[in-house]
């Protein structure tokens, strides 16, 4: 009994070890891409591809030039997530230097569309920008958690896409009454966003990537050094979606002339600057208060020609209840004697 027990253990360590020699993983799958390939997120982001990506490029081929271009772009875009989305399962979380540089790939094609859009404007302009701009959606993966500066996952691809739509709506109307198949590519590429783009990561991602607790390291781009005696160079500029350092706030810059008056008044510091009235100088307190009416520091020119017809002289107090002075040419050291505060 124990010899047959013996053996069946050899027989079955044997072929583990063949399978291992193989590659093979115990459950008869390749070990480490063929794996994460089966997973659930994996399969649905192949149905959004080909239910949603689809439609987009069938409409593109039959338009051709440009847009079949920029299409193919986009199609690369998504190609691209997919694969790093597999990685993400295999990979533990970076750190911010080390995410941008894993994402760089993605960023590259990204790239390359808004390329597309520079120089010498297209007759396919709006096509391209629709492209182009939709395409910041993908950048959904970055989110790494509330503090990170981006909205929710599913919030960003909205609102990229809100970005897109402008000249996507365009293309709808140039070509609404005369030629269709424009009209179809438009809505084709809005559909991969939304609904297709957003459902998937409502359903799989709400909360962004889900990296590996035990996988492999991201790689860093490591720092070139300078050469001996050489002042280091400055910090190469971000990626220009997946950016380590933070943009500065149009703020930071000094506003001048109305525009510093009204961020002031807006940032709600309107009294800095100003002296505080005290209670010995405002008007009922003053102690030095006379009923004396002074003339204007100009001089009073009598040969002026309104004073020629002027009447008599006039100070008295009428009715008993306000003092009439009045014609009072040249006359300085003018005095009220009866003051009364009503």
């Amino acid at each position: 009994m124990e010899a047959k027990l013996i053996e069946r253990l050899e027989a079955a360590v044997a072929r583990l070890e063949s399978l291992s020699a193989g590659g093979i993983s115990a459950r008869g799958l390749p070990d480490g891409v063929d794996e994460v390939s089966s997973d659930p997120s994996i399969l649905a982001f192949d149905d959004l591809m080909a239910q949603y990506a689809a439609r987009v490029s069938a409409a593109a081929e039959k338009i051709g030039g440009q847009v079949l271009d920029v299409t193919k772009l986009v199609l690369e875009a998504f190609s691209v997530q997919k694969k790093l989305l597999i990685e993400i399962k295999q990979t533990q979380k970076p750190d911010m230097a080390g995410l941008v540089e894993f994402l760089k790939p993605l960023n590259e094609v990204i790239l390359k569309v808004n390329a597309m859009t520079e120089g010498r404007r297209s007759d396919f302009f709006n096509h391209l920008k629709s492209a182009g701009d939709s395409l910041s959606a993908l950048a959904w993966i970055a989110y790494t958690g509330k503090d990170c500066g981006m909205s929710m996952p599913i919030a960003h691809v909205e609102e990229s896409w809100q970005m897109a739509e402008f000249y996507n709506n365009k293309v709808l109307v140039e070509y609404r009454n005369k030629d269709q198949i424009h009209v179809e590519w438009a809505k084709a590429l809005k559909e991969l966003y939304l609904p297709g783009l957003r459902d998937y990561v409502k359903s799989h991602y709400p909360l962004g990537p889900v990296w590996s607790a035990s996988g492999k390291k991201a790689s860093s781009a490591p720092p070139k050094a300078p050469p001996p005696g050489a002042p280091a160079p400055p910090p190469p500029p971000p990626a220009s979606l997946f950016s380590s350092e933070p943009s500065q706030p149009s703020s930071s810059n000094p506003k001048q002339g109305m525009s510093a008056v009204f961020q002031e008044i807006s940032s709600g510091n309107v009294s800095v600057g100003l002296k505080k009235v005290t209670a010995d100088m405002k008007t009922k307190n003053r102690t030095d208060r006379t009923g004396v009416v002074s003339a204007s520091g100009k001089e009073t020119h009598s040969s002026s020609p309104s004073f020629s017809k002027a009447g008599p002289p006039k100070l008295e107090l009428q009715m008993g209840r306000k003092w009439a002075v009045e014609n009072q040419i040249g006359r300085k050291n003018l005095v009220i004697d009866d003051c009364d505060a009503k």
